[in-house]
């Protein structure tokens, strides 16, 4: 058997980080089984999906690499579940429902006041009622009896009474399928073997599953996940700080420390925190799922940012990097390479955006402050700068090595400690009090840049 597992996300909004670890638990789970991963659209939602949010799956998946065999769009095969729900009402497993909205609000209410669990009670379902000019739904006839039972990968063995469902709607009245429906078709004709999915779909499996039975089709096996809750134990939301997935890359974090953090919310191997996409392929099963919910936290997050950014090859961050620059408006081919810039600046910085605010300075024009010229070029380091300005100007070692033994000299010369005329050269070429170590910094920066700034405020 070739296992085959999908991400199966609607368009109607920002996928999230549920969305996310559910998507990298099925296609780590391909992956581990020599399998393939699918990604379908389930855009029949009319009223609610849209192109944009399609795009953003799109571009969230190509950020986080998660390569997938698709994508594939529910939404350009709307009348062949329509000709399925027809096969259906002529095997006696579906049918027409004529009853108004009026008509099923009044149940609804009748049904609450008795303190009843709201259900459709089966009114049209013996009628065989044909096809005619009025609006109506196509239902499905759910089994009045027996009961329904699987063996969840996370969960366990679940069992569910066939008398506590009611006939779903599978076909709605502008002609498009309902979830519940459509999802199944898809998972039997892309041969999906197993679904690893949100806990909160748990109470639609036993419909699923009877569908499934209806069409003579096999059941995949299902592994449901459980939710991921803010700090305060609540669903998570925005108010935690959870972000849809663009807006975390669009703040600097690197997809190796998003998808880190994702595999190991809920699942675990021994104390191990840091894996490797490699490692995660060759260890993850659905064995270690937790069936308890997982908890957010955004420190964690930053942390695992911090160390990637810290211990990746420069090469392979450079290309996620570049456009923090661009939205500073910066154009990095005036100035040091970019990877030279990671390995300045990696050691202070917890994101990319960070690391491109903190290097503005290497590419574009700078002026030091009024306050920063006060207190920092006092008369009594000006000869010592204006010595420093001198021997910058006629070395011909401009490596870090060199450079970091001239300003040595100098300040020994003047009886200076090295940060007491370090400072003021750096006020002075980055216009701030904080940069890489001042001999990388006067390094990257270039010969003509020091000499320009320092210049300047001298």
């Amino acid at each position: 058997m070739i296992v085959r597992t999908r991400f199966a996300p609607s368009p109607t909004g920002d996928i999230h980080l549920g969305n996310v670890r559910t998507a990298l638990f099925s296609w780590l789970y391909a992956h581990h089984q020599g399998g393939e991963f699918i990604l379908r659209i389930e855009d029949t939602d009319r009223e609610r999906s849209t192109l944009e949010a399609t795009n953003t799956i799109l571009a969230g998946m190509k950020w986080l690499g998660l390569t997938y065999a698709g994508p594939f769009y529910q939404a350009e095969r709307v009348a062949y579940f329509r000709t399925v729900a027809q096969q259906l009402i002529a095997s006696g497993k579906a049918y027409r429902c004529y009853c108004t909205k009026e008509r099923l609000d009044q149940l609804r209410a009748q049904q609450l006041a008795n303190k009843e669990k709201p259900r459709y009670d089966g009114c049209c379902r013996d009628k065989n009622l044909p096809e005619k000019n009025e609006p109506h739904v196509i239902r499905f006839k759910n089994p009045l009896a027996g009961e329904i039972t699987f063996v969840d990968q996370v969960m366990g063995k679940l069992t569910f009474k066939n008398d506590e469902l009611d006939d779903l709607v599978i076909i709605k009245a502008d002609g498009y399928p309902t979830y519940n429906f459509s999802v199944v078709i898809d998972d039997s004709e892309m041969k999906i073997t197993h679904v690893i999915r949100g806990a909160d779909h748990i109470n639609n499996t036993p419909r699923q599953i009877n569908i499934f039975h209806a069409l003579n089709a096999p059941v995949p096996i299902f592994a449901h996940v459980p939710l991921i809750l803010g700090s305060d134990g609540k669903l998570l939301s925005k108010r935690h700080g959870a972000l849809s997935i663009l807006q975390y890359r669009d703040q600097g974090y690197l997809p190796e420390a998003l998808l880190n953090y994702l595999v190991r919310l809920g699942w675990s191997h021994g104390d191990q925190e840091i894996f490797s996409r490699e490692e995660m392929i060759k260890l993850f099963d659905t064995a270690h799922i937790s069936k308890s919910p997982a908890a957010f936290n955004a420190e964690k997050l930053l942390w695992l940012n911090r160390h990637y950014i810290k211990t990746l090859d420069p090469q392979l961050i450079t290309e996620q990097l570049l456009p923090h620059f661009q939205k500073l408006a910066i154009d990095v081919n005036k100035g040091p390479a970019l990877t030279d810039i990671i390995l300045a600046q990696r050691e202070r910085a917890e994101t990319l955006e960070e690391i491109a605010g903190k290097s503005r300075f290497f590419y574009a024009d700078i002026s030091v402050n009024d306050e920063l010229k006060k207190k920092y070029f006092a008369s009594d380091h000006r000869e010592a700068l204006s010595t420093l300005q001198h021997r910058l100007s006629v070395t011909n070692d401009w490596t870090k090595e060199g450079l970091h033994q001239l300003l040595k000299d100098v300040a020994t010369e003047f009886n200076l400690k090295l940060g007491d005329l370090a400072q003021p050269l750096r006020i002075a070429v980055t216009c701030g009090t904080i940069s890489p170590p001042i001999d990388i910094t006067l390094q990257l920066l270039g010969k003509r840049r020091v000499l320009e700034r320092l210049a300047k405020v001298l």
